[in-house]
């Protein structure tokens, strides 16, 4: 798997064969995944594409999250301006853990038409010393946009010239947005440079693994320290409830790479397991520090909704011989919860739902619908590839239920909502802007403030799910007072007719 000798992490279309055009049913696209072991989906596309995502964008994400840190946007300024509406949140959240924290500090090198021609080093180069100078940072992240990458910006070059007269690490991430069509290459892209940069054994173990490296490595396979790789759709009340479980089975437990600092990868090679909580986001980091660090992991489901908890916990519990006792919390967390749960199962019962988001969160709060008495009616994932396998296990009788791959795409989702009709919806934070013009009931499928993960998550869902559905007035009056947003034609023709592999659609 080893790709760090290479300039960026490959695209997931090429790595992983993963998928962006689907339309069909969820038991179609099981089959034609196990079929084919290389996806046979990967080639489809759309003749009409509309509101497609970008790594540079998704990149961001994670990187502003990252404590003690400088981030410069080499690209145009209206590159990356999407992090204005993640100020508050980052500075909330990089003081939960850190009260000292700045917050969220960022630099545009703002390249315009002349630069495009002459070239951006220069503004580069001003940019990282500025930066330096003014913050002295323990890191200054340099993302690169598409237009650099274009006009063939020396980046690599640059940066190791300046880091010689910069106190902080300069860390370059390539994650050009023209480079491919599926945003999530952008975790790839963060833990390139991340795995290339942050990661190495801590100073303080120095002295020990440079003489008994294997003993070194032996320390930390014994221990109970579990590093949790962390997502941007995760709440600080997500990560207390999963830390509640685990280390209810005796483990230490650190959270990383979301709003960690520098030294916390060093530090994360001090650890027995890495647990991923999406394989979409980890696999590329866990993989290598399996590879280089011989460091085990998991990648299995996520932790949302009670069977997906379960097997998450027993995945984990197997690795250090705690099977009887993750058997024993399961069932008294069970109990608690399908108590708790019973009033909302009454009010719930029988209405259908729409999920639209990530793939494995959308199928995998799919299993809190179910368990509900809910009747899941479609699903439209943002794209789709092998880590959605395990978390399709845990649903009953959805093979013959629409599903579609689109990142983004809102005239398709328009499309089928006035097909199927759902009586709520839970999509992508964002994704309800046309959503709400029919009227419908919606949540959305992660919130900053919110707890979805473990068994808390499980009846916060429900909780929520139950409001949202009790107060639905004001989307029904938008849809009332305000005209859908494509023609009248559009609505009359199969959803995905622009998309060039459909097997046989439902609609």
């Amino acid at each position: 798997m080893n790709f760090l000798d290479a300039k960026s992490a490959p695209s997931r279309e090429d790595r992983l064969r993963a998928s962006i055009a689907f339309g069909g049913t969820c038991g179609q696209v099981k089959t034609c995944e196990r079929a084919h072991a290389a996806g046979c989906t990967n080639l489809s596309n759309r003749l009409f594409t509309m509101a497609q995502g970008c790594q540079f964008t998704l990149s961001l994400a994670i990187l502003n999250s990252i404590r003690n840190a400088v981030l410069i946007m080499h690209g145009p300024i209206g590159c990356g301006m999407c992090s204005v509406g993640n100020i508050g949140q980052n500075k909330a959240f990089k003081q939960l853990r850190d009260p000292a924290s700045e917050g969220l500090i960022w630099i545009s090198t703002n390249l315009d038409e002349s630069d495009v021609i002459g070239g951006g080093e220069k503004k580069l180069a001003e940019a990282v010393r500025y930066a330096d100078r003014e913050f002295r940072p323990e890191t200054i992240i340099v993302a690169n946009s598409c237009v650099p990458a274009l006009i063939g910006d020396d980046i690599d070059r640059i940066l190791a010239e300046l880091q010689q007269e910069t106190a902080g690490i300069i860390m370059p991430i390539h994650c050009e947005g023209f480079k491919t069509k599926l945003m999530a290459t952008a975790y790839d892209a963060v833990y390139h440079g991340i795995l290339k940069k942050y990661v190495r054994y801590p100073e303080r173990q120095r002295p020990l693994w440079e003489s008994d490296l294997d003993r070194f490595r032996a320390a930390y396979r014994k221990s109970r320290k579990v590093n949790i790789l962390n997502v941007g759709s995760m709440s600080r009340l997500d990560e207390g409830e999963l830390r509640r479980l685990l280390e209810g089975l005796g483990l230490e437990v650190c959270f990383i790479p979301c709003y960690a600092e520098p030294q916390d990868f060093q530090y994360a090679l001090e650890t027995s397991l890495n647990v991923s909580i999406c394989g979409t986001h980890d696999d590329y980091f866990v993989g290598h520090l399996e590879e280089k660090y011989r460091i085990p992991f998991v990648v299995d489901t996520i932790p949302i909704g009670k069977r997906n908890t379960g097997r998450w916990l027993r995945k984990i519990a197997h690795h250090f011989d705690l099977d009887t006792e993750a058997d024993r919390l399961i069932q008294a967390e069970t109990r608690v919860l399908d108590d708790a749960l019973e009033p909302y199962r009454k009010t719930l019962a029988g209405k259908t739902v729409y999920l639209a988001g990530g793939e494995v969160r959308i199928v995998a709060t799919a299993e809190i619908m179910q368990d509900l008495g809910m009747e899941v009616v479609g699903f439209k994932a943002h794209h789709y590839d092998r880590f959605i396998e395990p978390v399709f296990q845990t649903l009953e009788a959805v093979d013959a239920v629409p599903f579609s791959v689109a990142t983004n795409q809102p005239f398709e989702m328009s499309n089928i909502l006035t097909k199927l009709k759902p009586d709520v919806l839970i999509t992508h934070v964002g994704g309800n802007n046309i959503a709400a013009k029919h009227g419908l009931p919606i949540l959305p499928l992660f919130g900053p403030t919110y707890n979805y993960c473990g068994y808390s998550g499980v009846f916060e869902v429900a909780r929520r799910l139950n409001k949202t559905l009790r107060n639905s007035e004001f989307n029904r009056q938008l849809s009332l007072n305000t005209p859908l947003p494509f023609k009248k034609e559009w609505y009359e023709r199969d959803p995905f007719s622009y998309i060039t592999y459909v097997p046989e659609s439902n609609f």
